[in-house]
C-alpha cells in the first residue's frame, strides 16, 4: 500500500462490497448524506451500524463536519473491527480537538497498525494533549518512520522540554524526513535554529 495521507481511499479500494463499483458505491453513499445535510445524527447511525465502507466514510465525515455530538460515537470507533475505521476515527478526532479524545488517543499509540498509530500521534499534538508526553516519547523508536516523524513533530507542539535528549537521539536517524522532523522539534523545544544533519553522514 503507498504510504499516503489518504490512507482510507487506499484500504476502501479492496474493501468496498463486492459486485459493485467503488465509484458508485461512493456516489450513492455520499449523496444518501448530503441529503440530509447537517443531519449529524445519520452519520452516526452510519458509524455505528454501517458496512465497513459506510462506516469508513462516516468516520472521515463527522471530522469534517465538526460537531461535538461525534465526539463518543468516534471514541466508539477505535474499537471497530476495521483498522480503517479507527484510523480515520482517530484522525477525526483529532479534528475535533475534545479533551475526552485524549486517553482513548492515548492507547491508542499501542496499535499494531501504523496507519492507527500516526493517527492518534498527530491527534495528540495537535490537540496539544499534555500527558501525551511520556507516552510519545516512545514512538521515537517505532519502526515505521514516518511515525517516528510525526512523534517528533507531535513532541514539539507539545513544548516539554523532557524531549530534548530523546529527540536528539533521532538527528542520526536513517531518513531525512525524521532528521529534519527531530531537528524542527528540537529547534521550537530549545528556541534554537540549526541545519539539518546531511544524509550522506548517516549513509
Amino acid at each position: 500500500m503507498a504510504e499516503a495521507n489518504d490512507k482510507g481511499a487506499d484500504r476502501i479500494e479492496n474493501d468496498g462490497p463486492a459486485g459493485g463499483s467503488v465509484e458508485n458505491d461512493l456516489t450513492t453513499i455520499y449523496s444518501d448524506m448530503k441529503a440530509r445535510g447537517s443531519e449529524v445524527q445519520v452519520y452516526i447511525r452510519y458509524l455505528r451500524n454501517g458496512t465497513q465502507f459506510e462506516r469508513t466514510r462516516a468516520a472521515e465525515a463527522l471530522g469534517e463536519i465538526g460537531d461535538p455530538a461525534a465526539v463518543r460515537p468516534l471514541i466508539d470507533a477505535l474499537s471497530d473491527p476495521s483498522e480503517t475505521v479507527q484510523y480515520l476515527a482517530a484522525k477525526s478526532l483529532g479534528e475535533l480537538n475534545d479533551p475526552r479524545a485524549a486517553d482513548p488517543l492515548i492507547a491508542m499509540l499501542k496499535s499494531g497498525d501504523k496507519w492507527v498509530r500516526r493517527a492518534a500521534v498527530t491527534a495528540l499534538g495537535s490537540m496539544g494533549i499534555k500527558k501525551a508526553v511520556d507516552p510519545l516519547i516512545p514512538l521515537l523508536g517505532d519502526p515505521k518512520h514516518d511515525v517516528r516523524a510525526h512523534a517528533a513533530r507531535s513532541l514539539g507542539q507539545l513544548g516539554d522540554p523532557r524531549a530534548i535528549g530523546p529527540l536528539r537521539e533521532l538527528l542520526a536517524d536513517t531518513h531525512e524526513d525524521v532528521r529534519k522532523e527531530a531537528l524542527a522539534a528540537i529547534e521550537k523545544l530549545e528556541g534554537t535554529s540549526t541545519q539539518v544533519p546531511d544524509a550522506s553522514i548517516h549513509a
